[in-house]
Parts: C-alpha cells; structure tokens; sequence
C-alpha cells in the first residue's frame, strides 16, 4: 500500500489483483468504515460480492451515520458529520455509488450539485444573551502569546505529545480566545483532551482557519446521513451480492501467530442467542471495526431523561478480547475507561410542530428554516451557557417522510457537570422538554411562552453517549492498533481508532480511509491510496493562515515575537520584487 496524489493515480483502475478469486471477506461491523471496505473490495480488489459478508450487531447498517424515524419516540439524530471537499478517500469512494435519488449520476455528483446551489454559510456563528449574535462573532481574538503556543504546538513531535492534554499546552489566554470556542464546539474537544489529536486538527484543517468563524469551507448533504450516504451504499453493495448478517454479535476472533506473521483463524458470535463459529484461512480476510462512539446508547423522552446506566456494549468487548491476545492490537481501556464525568455525553433531537420558534431561528441564522435551504451551516454555538449548549439546523426536511409542518432540530452540550441557566440541572439529567426549553432561553423566546411550547408544540428525544468523545481520550503511540498490525496475514482493524497517519478521527474520511488502506494492503491492490490532504505543507496557505490567526493584520502590525524575528532577518527590503513578496500580497499580509 502507497499514498499518491493527482488525478493520474485517481483515474486510474487497478489490475485485479492476484489470487483474489480463491479469498474471501468478513466485515464486523456495518458501520461507514465496513461499508467501504466492501465497496473497496468489490471495486478496487475485484472480488465477488457473494464472497463477502457483513457481520453486523444491530438490525440496521450504517453504524454512527444515522438518523431513523422510530414509531414509539419520533425523529432520532444521534449527530452529524461536517464534510469538506478535502475529504480524498470519501468522494474516491462516493463516485463510484449510484444516487438513490438521481438516475444516472453518483452520489458525489448530486452532493457537488447541491453544495454548489446551496453553499453553506454561518450568518451567526455564536450567540449570547438569549439570541444576540457574539459582538465580536467573526474575529478569532488570539493574543500573540496564544498564537505562539498554537504554533509551538503545531511544531511539537507526536512522541513529545503521548498522553499529554490540551490544557497542558495551552494557557488560559488561549481558552479564552474565540478560536478556541469556535475549534471546541465545532470538533468537540474538551480542554483536557488528547494534545496530540489537537496537533493533528490544527495540521490537517489549517486551511480551515480562516472560516471557522463562518463555516463557508463545510458541505452537508441533502438529508440525514443515512439516507443520503448509508443507504446507496447498502443498495450498491446488495445489487453485487454482497451477504448482510444483522443480529450477529461478534465475541472474539482467535489469532494464532507463526513466528512474526499473525493469522486469524476464528470468528466466534452469537446470533439471535445462538453461538457459533466461523473457520478462517490465511485466504479468508477479516476486517475488525474495534471501538465505538456511539456503542450503549440510550435514549429518553419529552419526560423521561436518557439513562446513563448501560452494558459496555459488544465492538469495545471484541476488542478486548482481541488486545488480550497481542499488545499490538492496541489498549481499548485507554478510551473507553476513566472518561471524565465532565465530558459531552447528551445530544437531543428536537422536533419542532408549529412555527412558533421560527421567528427566533431566522432572525439569528437570516435563513427561513422551511425554505429548503441550509439553515445553520453547522453548529450555532451559545457562549453563555453553563452547558456550552449548542444547536444545528440541516436543510429540511431531513427526512423523507418529514411533514412539511414539522423542523428538526439537534442540540448538544460540551459541559456535563453544571446546571442549565433556565432548566437548573445537569444535562443528562434533563428529560426531553427541559432540553427543549433550554433551548428556547437561548435562543430568546419569552420566558411566559417556553414551557407551552417545548411541551404542545415539540418532541424531543435525548440520547445518551458514554463514547461519544472516546476518540479524544489522551492517548500514546500504539494505543490504537495499525491497520493492518505488523505480521498481520489476514486480519485489519478500519474504522476511528485504528491508526493511520496525518488523518483525524470524529470524521468520515478517517473511516474511509483506513477502510482503503486496509483493503488495499491486504489485497496487495496497485492503486495508491489518496494522502491526506497536504495543505501544512503549502506556504501559500500557511501565510493566508497568520493572516486569519492574527485577525486580519498586515505583517507590520503583527507583533508575534518570532514573526518579528524571522522578518528582522530577512529584512524586508530583500524581499521587495520577489516572489515572497508577492506571496505575501496574495496572502493579504503586505
């Protein structure tokens, strides 16, 4: 497996690769990431779709991307994905996936088509003081100590980062900036996150910087996840003959090691209660899913709070089982143990049945939330919540049997450890209404109103996620396994904790992409691998980048001490007539 760049590795088809006819497949899990890596399969490493077989917990495919209409509680988003057009491996994927709703286009046509008609743009990216935009809601207001440590941060060694948190790098000059609420509540990081995954972030988005107070560089799709992306893949996957086993819990898969190479040669499950087994050979491939943000999930009402107590659920039990057999399968406990009670763990789906709010969400987004419209371009985030509450707005309807009177709306909170400001409890220990009226404080509706409303005119469903910020949790190198393990003959690990380089978790690129890789090593496919996208690495960017970090200064008014250094040195007259020079003036900082 190679990375490559440009569209001469992009265009072109691999050759089949060699023995695949005598392989065969099995995925745990149907998530994103196993979805992939079966599409990757059948297209890239050419093999039968009936060769290959989904083994799935849930009734359902599709894993964290969801978005469902449940009989007995109504509309249910667990969260979104904010996507950009940086994403290689994921449109790599989607080009090849025919649109459920087009004919004769792919699912990236249709997606660029609509992003193009309708670009995403945050008119209020912040509020405050119930409904009024953030007064300095644009500006970044990083003080040049602040800017500083973000830099030596960016600087720093992955090896000098290993279980070090964000708050451990950064002083409180920086948790007080707008660039640290907007980075925080559009990526969820938590102060005492993982450093390490901070740096990733800041490398991977740099290019990102100057809009994050607008969110112009994000694309969504037309409905919910799982309609728009889950749902083509599985008809795709389906129309090749690819088997799909739902209700099978995988236990265990026993590996057996030969000298340095490693063979898995077992699956174990249950199926509806049932045990069994699976006997696998060095042609049979398996790809593990290890790990989930949204494993235990639990869900409440309009007056009934989602319970925090739940099972660890089976993907983090698999993968203990499979790290107890080798320490290079990883350290599960580093993620789903110790997380610390402050930590985001409660989102709500709101669906709103009459037009009362509308006024309150158009005046702060500018957007007529039924017009079919992106409405919120992705997080409106409230700066004087206890809660760091926040709310997002999708195009609606988001889902296909929407009615036309209904708006969904889905709310989260950052702090699970302080009272609401209207609603004086902890977030999970809100029912359904106490979300939804804390929402409508904030977002300014009088206070004689609230209670009709969040109780007459509104549903609301929270959901509970013990792992919904595991992939934040400080880490080491090689506490997520490989991809593919060193000696591994037959046996990958996809999905957001399996480690591959440069990319971040919390995103669908992450999912694909070790899908991609996983499949391309273990297939030998001659066909590299898109690499992440290097805009670190591009001088134009990273100059357009202290111009945004700094507000929107010229170098002149810049007073970063090791700008002022580097520029001393230089000197300025050197460069006048240069092509720096004129870098510069592209990047607005002469």
């Amino acid at each position: 497996m190679y990375y490559s760049s440009g569209n001469y590795e992009a265009f072109a088809r691999p050759k089949k690769p060699a023995n695949v006819d005598a392989k065969s497949a099995y995925l745990v899990g149907a998530g994103l990431a196993s979805l992939a890596a079966a599409v990757f399969l059948v297209r890239d490493g050419q093999m039968k779709g009936d060769r290959i077989t989904i083994l799935e917990e849930l009734a359902l495919s599709g894993g964290s991307m969801d978005g469902i209409w449940n009989e007995q509680k109504g509309y249910i988003i667990r969260g979104g994905r904010e996507m950009e057009i940086h994403f290689e491996t994921i449109w790599d994927l989607f080009r090849s996936i025919p649109s459920l709703e087009t004919e004769g286009v792919s699912v990236l046509d249709e997606y660029y088509w609509l992003n193009k008609e309708d670009p995403a743009f945050s008119h209020a990216r912040v509020i405050e003081k119930r409904g009024q935009r953030l007064s300095n809601d644009g500006k970044l207001t990083l003080t040049p100590k602040a800017i500083e440590e973000l830099i030596h941060l960016a600087l720093t060694p992955e090896d000098k980062l290993q279980d070090v948190k964000i708050n451990e790098v950064f002083t409180e000059e920086f948790f007080q900036s707008n660039f640290w609420l907007y980075w925080a509540t559009m990526f969820a990081f938590e102060p005492w996150a993982s450093a390490m995954e901070m740096r990733r972030y800041i490398l991977r988005f740099v290019h990102h910087i100057g809009t994050l107070s607008n969110l112009s560089s994000l694309r969504f799709t037309k409905y919910n996840q799982y309609e728009s992306l889950i749902l083509p893949l599985v008809k795709f996957l389906e129309s090749h003959g690819v088997k799909f086993q739902y209700g099978t819990e995988v236990k265990n898969i026993q590996v057996r090691k030969d000298g340095e190479r490693k063979i898995a040669t077992q699956i174990e499950y249950t199926r509806d209660g049932k045990a069994g087994t699976i006997a696998l050979t060095e042609n049979d491939l398996v790809f593990v899913t290890n790990g989930s943000i949204t494993e235990s999930s639990t869900y409440g009402d309009d007056n009934t709070p989602a319970s925090g107590k739940a099972d660890i659920g089976g993907s983090w039990k698999l993968w203990k089982n499979l790290a107890a057999q080798d320490p290079a399968f990883g350290k599960p406990e580093k993620f789903c143990e110790n997380i610390p009670a402050a930590n985001w763990v409660i989102s709500g789906t709101i669906t709103f049945k009459d037009d009362r709010v509308v006024p309150y969400i158009e005046g702060i987004s500018k957007k007529d939330p039924h017009s079919g419209s992106i409405v919120t371009s992705g997080p409106v985030s409230i700066k004087d919540s206890n809660w760091l509450y926040g709310y997002s707005i999708s195009r609606q309807p988001h889902f296909h049997t929407q009615k036309k009177n209904e708006l969904i709306v889905w709310v989260y909170g950052l702090f699970s450890d302080k009272p609401g400001n209207y609603v004086k409890k902890k977030i999970a220990e809100c029912t359904g209404i106490e979300l939804c009226e804390e929402l409508l404080y904030h977002l300014g509706v009088p206070e004689n109103e609230i209670a009709d409303i969040a109780k007459n005119g509104a549903s609301t469903i929270p959901c509970h996620m013990p792992y919904i910020t595991s992939y934040f949790m400080p880490r080491a190198l090689g506490d997520r396994p490989l991809v593919v393990p060193q000696g591994s003959q037959n046996l990958a690990f996809i999905g957001n904790f399996a480690e591959t380089v440069r990319d971040t978790v919390f995103t669908t690129e992450y999912s694909v992409r070790t899908a991609m890789e996983a499949v391309y090593t273990l297939l030998n496919v001659d066909r590299g691998v898109p690499e992440v996208f290097a805009s670190s690495f591009d001088v134009r960017v990273l100059l357009n980048t202290v111009y945004f970090l700094n507000d929107h200064k010229k170098l002149d008014e810049i007073k970063v001490p090791w700008i002022v250094s580097v520029l001393e040195k230089i000197g300025r007259k050197k460069i006048n007539g240069t092509y720096l020079e004129e870098l510069m003036k592209e990047a607005k900082l002469l």
